[in-house]
């Protein structure tokens, strides 16, 4: 009996008020609120960066780095020895897939070149490959008018092997093919001269500096 005193008490009670509705945000309101979300993904935005970062600096040492003392350094030189028809217009370079050098010309000051360094740097004993994209354009006059806006895109790679304690040199050539008889469009080509030789300059401190344009080995 009492339990249902109790229960008849409390279904007699009024029920609670409801809360009011929140009020709509003011413009001003929801400008901060969207300057905050956007302040919140810009930094987890960076966070990103910022690992991603963290991650290719470790591939480049992996690829490029290892002991100073016990590497090998590899030296890549670009050189044109295409003819007066033929005009430079781009190169770009990487090394096991990484970028070292791109260039497009301006004023000719890549295709009036006629071999300048690219990289120079330490790299880990064994196998590296280089990859190459040169662009030409057609330099039409006289009889080989009929050039004048031609492109010839080259691509080429080259595999080579580096020894520790040793220094590699790589010549990247830009040359004409197939003599005089050769059908003009098929003259472009390039070709790698490599040779090595013991490197005195593998001891820490005593690195040369990278070429100018070129990224800095690691």
């Amino acid at each position: 009996m009492i339990g249902a005193v109790v229960v008849l008490l409390l279904a007699g009670e009024p029920a609670p008020a409801a809360a009011p509705p929140k009020a709509a945000q003011t413009a001003d309101e929801a400008f901060q609120t969207r300057v905050k979300t956007l302040e919140e993904q810009v930094v987890d935005l960076k966070e990103k960066i910022y690992r991603t970062k963290a991650r290719l600096l470790l591939l480049q040492e992996t690829v490029l780095g290892g002991d100073i003392t016990n590497g090998a350094r590899a030296v890549i030189f670009h050189r044109n020895e295409m003819g007066a028809q033929f005009v430079l217009e781009s190169v770009a370079y990487a090394l096991d897939g990484a970028p070292i050098f791109t260039k497009v010309d301006a004023n000719g000051d890549l295709d009036k070149r006629e071999e300048f360094e690219i990289f120079n740097g330490r790299i880990v004993p064994g196998n590296h490959q280089i990859a190459v994209r040169m662009v030409y354009r057609g330099h039409g006059y006289g009889i080989f008018s009929y050039l004048e806006g031609y492109k010839f895109k080259l691509q080429s790679n080259q595999t080579f092997n580096a020894e520790a304690g040793k220094v590699t040199t790589v010549k990247v050539v830009g040359f004409e093919k197939g003599g005089i008889t050769a059908d003009i469009k098929d003259k472009p080509g390039i070709r790698y001269d490599i040779s090595t030789a013991k490197d005195a300059s593998l001891k820490p401190g005593n690195m040369p500096p990278p070429a100018e344009g070129a990224a800095p080995a690691p």
